[in-house]
């Protein structure tokens, strides 16, 4: 119930689809004689847009999310790579059965560099098609492709098709995968992302130690306009909201312990 109503509530939050529902919403205010309602929902969507399009605002949000675990210095020895799922065309390789890679791809590249470093680990993909009205390949069906045309060899990888989710991610990776104590696994995802699944790990009794990538910000961000193309900045926008509602959601449904996770705990 949790998955199907986090896609749902994204579905009306996210920034353009907000905008655009408002913007029904007025004209549907108007229609009626309510000349007030529309004019206060074309001015909320006006701000919407500007903000998420042609400011800074995005690259602000997100920046503490990538800050927050920042890369250590690599183990001398690492039993396991977890990357989890997010960074290839699902519903493009489910048609043409290639291995295209989508902007967060950096997570499935950084895994094939960290297998060519340890050549005796384990390398777990977790991630099932967590599209909700969209065929789609899960990344735990073909990253296999990629890593094996890579260079991994195919009896190093360990599949984990079924997570539509994060939390998913980590409770059905620790049933297949089993670490033991004292073991070193690195949990490879996007930089923005990995305050919610490292979170999502330790609760599901996983030690791992961060390993972000796939960074969207300089770290130099500050107040402006038309620091980029409005395509971009709507876009990274949107990944920041997203991130910080699922960060306050799971902390309300009890699934990770603090609202924010860091290092500390």
């Amino acid at each position: 119930m949790f998955y199907y109503l986090s896609k749902i509530l994204w579905a009306f939050v996210q920034p353009l689809n907000l905008a655009i529902f408002l913007l029904l919403a007025g004209l549907l205010a108007a229609v009626f004689g309510r000349r007030r309602l529309f004019a206060t929902g074309s001015v909320l969507v006006l701000l919407i847009l500007v903000l998420s399009a042609w400011t800074s605002l995005g690259a602000m949000m997100l920046n503490p999310l990538e800050e927050r675990f920042p890369r250590p210095p690599l183990p001398e020895r690492v039993d396991g790579i977890v990357v989890l799922g997010g960074g290839l065309e699902g519903a493009i390789n489910l048609v043409r059965g290639g291995y295209e890679l989508n902007s967060g791809g950096d997570r499935m590249v950084e895994t094939a560099i960290l297998a060519r470093r340890f050549p005796l680990t384990k390398v777990v993909v977790s991630g099932g098609n967590g599209e909700l009205f969209q065929d789609a390949e899960g990344d735990g069906t073909t990253a296999p492709r990629l890593l094996t045309a890579l260079g991994v060899s195919a009896d190093r990888l360990i599949l984990e098709k079924k997570s539509r989710n994060t939390y998913e991610n980590a409770v059905f990776t620790k049933q297949l995968v089993t670490p033991k104590p004292g073991e070193t696994w690195l949990l490879v995802t996007s930089a923005f992302h990995m305050p919610r699944a490292k979170a999502l790990f330790d609760k599901a009794g996983f030690a791992t130690i961060a390993w972000p990538v796939d960074y969207r910000t300089s770290g130099k961000e500050g107040i402006g306009m038309f620091r980029d193309n409005a395509v971009d900045s709507l876009q990274i926008t949107a990944m920041a909201a997203r991130e910080w509602i699922g960060l306050f959601a799971y902390w309300l449904s009890g699934r990770i312990d603090q609202p924010f996770p860091g290092p500390g705990g």
